[in-house]
């Protein structure tokens, strides 16, 4: 068998994050995703997961919360950054996709209000032509219409799974070099949440754009992810390919997570 050769780094963590005077949520993390690489992160409730979203895009501050540690993204270390530099840097580099897209988009906003708004936040060039192009592009990637009778439409008007992908389409705006999904599907139903983690996986794929999935859902992270890192306590204590971690876990917590959703699963009982 031919050696696998190594991704290129995109993005270097080693971070301690927190809120205030409490016990840090992420201890010393190490997590490394290379350029588009799909690295599925699966932790239970209160593992740091979207404190760890948060501090990639160095958004924890604005919660009340500190980090400290190292930071290096396309070579760049974004713990000195400023925050004019990191302004630069959010949605057009690295973009965050969030769960409960009804509560993300304002219902009072049309879809094409709200794409422009996406697009302009991270743009020099205002012109309506333009955004136009992006926008049409960005919502055929996505799978939706971009015909002004959907453009023209509310929240409201349009499934939860639609609304799902308009916040994936504005994170994909300016073509990131890594789409951030945290919880992204946890609020779809099973039909739906299939569709969209197809749809993330396809983006990755054609798009060179490395993911970082990250979910409670275990099946999930395995179906999207060409690596899985197990998050527990702040810290990772394992990582492998979804096979590793099905077949050959190394750790006894991740033994023991993937012997819950086996058990859980209707074929196994």
């Amino acid at each position: 068998m031919d050696p696998v050769t190594p991704l290129r780094s995109l993005l270097s963590v080693r971070l301690s994050a927190g809120y205030k005077l409490q016990e840090p949520v992420l201890d010393d993390l190490d997590l490394e995703i290379g350029v588009g690489e799909a690295v599925g992160l699966v932790g239970e409730s209160g593992s740091g997961k979207s404190t760890l979203a948060r501090s990639l895009l160095r958004l924890e501050r604005f919660s009340g919360g500190w980090s400290r540690g190292s930071l290096v993204f396309e070579g760049q270390e974004l713990m000195r950054c400023s925050e004019r530099d990191l302004r630069s840097l959010r949605g057009r580099r690295m973009a965050l996709v969030l769960q409960s897209p009804m509560t993300a988009l304002n219902p009072s906003l049309r879809i094409e209000t709200q794409l422009k708004e996406a697009w302009r936040a991270h743009s020099g060039y205002k012109g309506a032509a333009a955004f136009d192009e992006v926008a049409s592009s960005a919502l055929t990637d996505v799978h939706l219409p971009s015909d002004r009778a959907f453009l023209r439409r509310y929240p409201g008007q349009i499934s939860v799974g639609q609304a799902q992908r308009v916040l994936i389409a504005m994170a994909i705006l300016h073509r990131p070099a890594l789409l951030i999904a945290d919880e992204a599907t946890s609020s779809l139903d099973a039909l739906t949440r299939a569709g969209v983690l197809n749809l993330f996986q396809e983006l990755n794929r054609r798009l060179n754009m490395a993911l970082l999935f990250i979910s409670h859902d275990l099946p999930s992270v395995l179906e999207v992810s060409d690596r899985v890192a197990v998050l527990r306590g702040g810290r990772i204590v394992e990582t492998g390919s979804p096979e590793d971690i099905v077949s050959r876990p190394a750790e006894t917590y991740t033994r023991r997570l993937v012997e819950a959703v086996l058990s859980a699963s209707p074929t196994r009982r």
